[in-house]
């Protein structure tokens, strides 16, 4: 199961990868804030589809078509572990390996959004000083790392759980009785 696990995920982390890597080289300007977080998030679906794949190859090439609730969600779980970590890794060097003004934008972007709501100046007042405060937060690598796991970790929790169901197979029990 481990080697399964580190190429799966491994697979699904470079996936997940390759749209953010793609829109720094693009430049974030063609999706645009709004958009980004939808295609974001339809990549990290599309990257942790390989929980599926894995689960069913070992399933059925290792175990004899069957597998557990257990095993297939462990199996799941670890798969977006790895399929995290690599995503985590690579946002931690972009964003403090570049001169990367990301959580500038973001804030511009959500303050901009209260703005065109027609949000009070008092609400605004106070995101602002939200927004001010998680971005002196957000440059410690640990706080970073944790807000980067939370983007990517629950779609991959989720894709397992609903994997493992799906997946579960148990071996018939044995019909014949003694006596």
């Amino acid at each position: 199961m481990g080697k399964n696990v580190l190429v799966f995920g491994l697979i699904s982390g470079f996936i997940s990868v390759a749209w953010f890597l793609g829109m720094i080289f693009l430049g974030e300007e063609c999706i645009g804030m709004e958009n980004g977080m939808l295609y974001g998030y339809l990549i990290m679906l599309l990257a942790f589809s390989m929980i599926v794949v894995a689960v069913k190859n070992y399933r059925d090439k290792h175990l004899g078509g069957f597998i557990s609730f257990g095993k297939a969600f462990k199996m799941g779980l670890f798969i977006s572990l790895v399929a995290s970590s690599v995503y985590v890794l690579v946002w931690l060097c972009y964003y403090y390996g570049t001169d990367s003004n990301f959580i500038e934008q973001y804030s511009a972007y959500m303050i901009e959004e209260l703005r065109k709501s027609g949000e009070s100046q008092a609400v605004i007042d106070q995101q602002i000083k939200e927004m001010a405060d998680f971005s002196k937060m957000y440059e410690n690598p640990f706080f970073n790392a944790m807000v980067t796991y939370m983007e990517i970790l629950p779609v991959g929790l989720l894709v397992s759980l609903i994997t493992a169901l799906v997946m579960m197979k148990r071996k018939p029990k044995n019909s014949e009785s003694v006596g």
